[in-house]
């Protein structure tokens, strides 16, 4: 049988995979034995996410005592998220984000004020709010615009997409902007502004995938919701 070699990524991906897990069991299980096993799960979880950390960092000379301590204090945050029955079932956390275009054929951008990084306008989704309600909001906070849902465009996994260290679905709207006014959001961001196909900034983060799609649907082009595709072995690398 051929060698499977894992990438930090995949160590990442099977850390936070059992880690939630060992934390559903434990939002669970009335059981001590099985409490007790299931925190030495999250103790392995946290040995192979320091693992994939040291990969990350190309570091092979990082002392056992750093790792350790990194293990500790992933397991400590898991141990902190950890609730009672429905409560306690760990899913991916879900963020919206909403592809707005304009009649000339552009796309709606912001800079994030903490990374200067340009994306789409993106957040949490909010409880109470459904996912095209939070779109909206979203939008409307972080550039001024108002704008109204026309269509999901994907669904995707942000871990294995490569831009989340833990579980995260998001969750695209292409919506069409319905007036307002450029206002960069006084915390979160740092301008907002409108680009053509060809003007896109520098550092925009993710468009080699996602801006195709975009700009498509903002030109009136209809097709299906994406989504990933379903991997032969799972478990294995991509």
């Amino acid at each position: 049988m051929a060698a499977v070699t894992a990438s930090a990524r995949d160590l990442a991906r099977w850390s936070e995979a059992l880690a939630a897990i060992a934390r559903t069991g434990m939002g669970f299980t009335e059981s001590l034995y099985e409490r007790e096993r299931y925190e030495e799960v999250l103790q392995v979880a946290g040995d192979i996410k320091a693992s994939a950390r040291e990969l990350e960092r190309d570091d092979a000379d990082t002392e056992a005592v750093e790792v350790q301590r990194e293990t500790d204090h992933f397991v400590q945050e898991w141990m902190q998220s950890i609730g009672e029955g429905i409560p306690g079932y760990v899913t991916p956390k879900v963020a919206i984000g909403a592809i707005v275009g304009n009649s000339n054929g552009e796309i709606l951008l912001v800079q994030r004020k903490d990374s200067g990084i340009w994306l789409y306008p993106t957040g949490w989704a909010d409880v109470g709010y459904s996912p095209a309600e939070v779109a909206v909001k979203e939008v409307s906070e972080e550039t001024g615009i108002s704008c109204e849902p026309q269509r999901l465009l994907g669904v995707v996994d942000g871990q294995r997409m490569g831009f989340s260290r833990f579980g995260m679905y998001m969750l695209l709207f292409h919506c069409v902007a319905t007036g307002g006014d450029l206002k960069p959001h006084p915390l979160e961001t740092a301008d907002v502004g409108w680009f053509g196909p060809s003007e896109l900034p520098a550092a925009t983060a993710g468009a080699s995938w996602w801006s195709s799609m975009a700009f498509a649907a903002i030109e009136g082009v209809e097709s299906p919701a994406t989504f990933d595709t379903v991997r032969d072995e799972v478990w294995r690398s991509s």
